[in-house]
């Protein structure tokens, strides 16, 4: 079957598409509904159908005989740490930690937020949650206090996992005081905090709310799955919007685990038994897909990797951990390799390893510039492949799918369609542009199973922000084009959302921090090119009227301030102080016209702009460079 086959038959027949791949995966009962529909004609996937996502990532192969087989593989060169656990070894931990929550009172329906390093053990949290019916909130490790309060409050939470610290390239970082800060700001408060200690040093003040995890797993007997149906939420997980909450996306587990078993095949040509590797974290949507239950569901080696591309000891890391678990096709993002290449741009460090393993390479999280692709094409002997999902579809949505064909890979684009994506690009007015001509990027429904049920208890908010722009259609807030041979392209998110090396971040969420600093009288935060990460953001200050703080020292405490509300992962290293922002006569201030300015783009001064002066003012300060900390290039 060819890709043009396989893909219009998703299309014209999607129930009886579905319903075959669902097969591939074990039911306890299984679906007689297939597809039906919700509020708005939105697709409820396999309804009557009930099974359990642990169960499909370990029970199963260990009934098949597969125990003794190598599950997780956990390389931690900050540590110099390489650890590999069985099925049956993984199965155990995550059993017995289920019995643990449930001794701990909690049931299935409850909700869990997990905040941990790359280690096995957030793994088996994930897992041993969803074994025992409870919905998981994983919480990226470099987030601050306020964003973890933030997402305690609307997920609510009986209990939180945590581990003693992270470890970065040259320090270590305690997590236990950051939890309990959070927990301190936070309105509703988890009953339980559930502590791995690493025994790395880091400092781990007791609550009356700490649970030791090695304890509670070592004391608690081994839990079976428990059956859910398949709509109930395997997890939330909360992505950047253009306000300054974040979304929390609901994900379903029946749909997912075929859309995952279906991607580890049909998208990734992964076979069970290979080993694969998303260098990725937990916290993110690849590290649920690709790290933890994609692989594991497909019966793949999967490795849990804590380092960097780079420094953790030097830009040889990836090589090495391809050549000694002999991985067989891998996920990065591209700002992973433009560091690899910068630190090693004639590849000196690749011809040291043995790569015949690796069949693929797969990138993905941001947009892929030509020359990364073709350094990466120089110097590896295997396709590197772009594609393209988001948080809210939980698997790819555009990609060349190498296990239907090996398709003509055109640099720039992230491939075509994939099978159950129904991809038009769409003007303002919601008709279909020509090839060639840019756009909006949008999905016609139904969506194909795995994509987001939900917005956490905001139903609201999910319809206004992918579902009433066009009707019938969900609207993935990016720009793009196709071309005459239905390759598309994705130019860039439309909406005040930015991409720093593959990490979605609300430029509004910033403001709100930069505004709260009391020299601020007003600002903006826009996302500029970067050559290593996609884009970085850049915050426009105005100052109150007699602020007596010197430039550098309120651009300065404006970055603490954001590192300390939102993290290190806001990345915001660059503060311009302005005398005023442009803004159209009804006082929108032009974010779009500014990144335009600073990343040297043409740009037109639009009629309803209330002093046209400004333009130049803005134009001035960022062509010419900033004293200071922000050079413009």
């Amino acid at each position: 079957m060819d890709y043009n086959e396989i893909y219009n038959r998703s299309i014209t027949d999607p129930k009886g598409f579905w319903r075959e791949q669902s097969e591939a995966i074990d039911w306890y009962r299984k679906p007689e509904t297939i597809l039906s529909f919700g509020e708005n004609g939105y697709p409820v996937w396999f309804k009557d159908g009930q099974l359990n996502a642990c169960y499909l990532a370990l029970d199963k192969h260990i009934q098949d005989g597969y125990g003794d087989m190598t599950a997780i593989i956990y390389d931690s060169p900050v540590t110099q740490t390489i650890k590999k656990y069985t099925f049956a070894e993984v199965k155990s931990e995550v059993a017995r930690l289920g019995g643990g929550m449930v001794a701990l009172g909690l049931t299935k329906g409850d909700t869990v937020v997990i905040y941990m390093p790359m280690i096995p053990q957030a793994a088996f949290a994930m897992l041993a949650c969803a074994r025992i019916g409870l919905t998981h909130s994983v919480v990226f490790g470099g987030f601050a206090p306020h964003e973890l309060a933030i997402r305690i409050d609307d997920c609510k939470p009986r209990a939180i996992i945590t581990a003693s610290s992270g470890i970065e390239i040259d320090r270590l970082i305690a997590y236990k005081p950051l939890v309990d800060d959070a927990i301190s700001q936070a309105t509703h408060q988890p009953e339980k905090v559930i502590v791995f200690n690493r025994k790395l040093g880091a400092r781990i003040p007791f609550k009356h709310y700490d649970v030791d995890y090695d304890a509670l797993v070592y004391g608690s007997d081994e839990v079976p799955c428990v059956a859910v149906d398949a709509t109930h939420p395997l997890y939330i997980l909360y992505t950047s919007g253009t306000t300054g909450k974040p979304k929390g996306i609901v994900r379903d587990t029946g749909g997912y685990a075929t859309a995952l078993k279906f991607s580890m095949q049909k998208i990734y040509n992964i076979q069970e038994d290979a080993v694969f590797w998303a260098a990725s974290d937990v916290g993110w949507v690849v590290g649920h897909s690709f790290i933890v239950y994609g692989p594991l569901i497909n019966r793949n080696s999967t490795i849990i990797f804590e380092g960097k591309p780079i420094k953790t000891p030097d830009a040889s890391t990836f090589w090495r951990i391809i050549a000694e678990h002999k991985v067989n096709a891998m996920f990065t993002a591209p700002t992973a390799i433009r560091a690899i290449k910068k630190e090693d741009p004639d590849g000196n460090f690749i011809k040291q390893y043995d790569l015949s393993s690796l069949q693929t390479q797969f990138l993905a999280g941001e947009r892929c510039d030509v020359a990364t692709l073709e350094w990466f094409n120089k110097h590896i002997p295997v396709p590197a492949i772009d594609h393209w999902w988001q948080t809210e579809s939980g698997w790819p949505m555009i990609a060349n799918m190498v296990g239907v064909e090996m398709p003509l890979i055109k640099p720039g684009s992230v491939g075509k369609a994939v099978c159950g994506y129904d991809i038009r690009i769409f003007n303002e007015e919601g008709k279909t542009l020509q090839a060639g001509e840019e756009g909006y990027v949008v999905i016609k429904l139904p969506l194909p199973p795995g994509t987001l049920l939900d917005l956490w208890n905001d139903n609201n908010r999910f319809k206004a922000g992918y579902l009433n722009r066009f009707p019938g259609y969900y609207f993935s807030g990016d720009g793009g084009f196709k071309d005459h041979d239905d390759y598309i392209y994705i130019t860039g998110r439309v909406d005040d959302v930015i991409n720093v090396a593959g990490h979605r971040l609300s430029t509004a969420e910033m403001e709100e921090v930069v505004a709260s600093h009391p020299s601020v009288a007003e600002c903006a935060v826009i996302g500029i090119n970067d050559e290593l990460k996609g884009q970085i953001p850049l915050a426009l200050v105005v100052t109150k009227l007699g602020a007596d703080t010197e430039h550098f020292q309120l651009e300065q405490e404006v970055i603490k301030l954001v590192r300390q509300q939102i993290g290190a992962v806001a990345a915001l290293k660059d503060v311009v102080i302005v005398q005023r922002l442009p803004k159209t006569r009804s006082g929108k201030i032009l974010r779009k016209l500014m990144r335009n300015i600073a990343d040297g783009a043409e740009y037109q001064i639009p009629s309803t702009i209330d002093d046209e002066a400004i333009v130049e003012e803005i134009a001035s300060v960022l062509s010419h460079g900033h004293i200071g900390i922000y050079n413009i290039k």
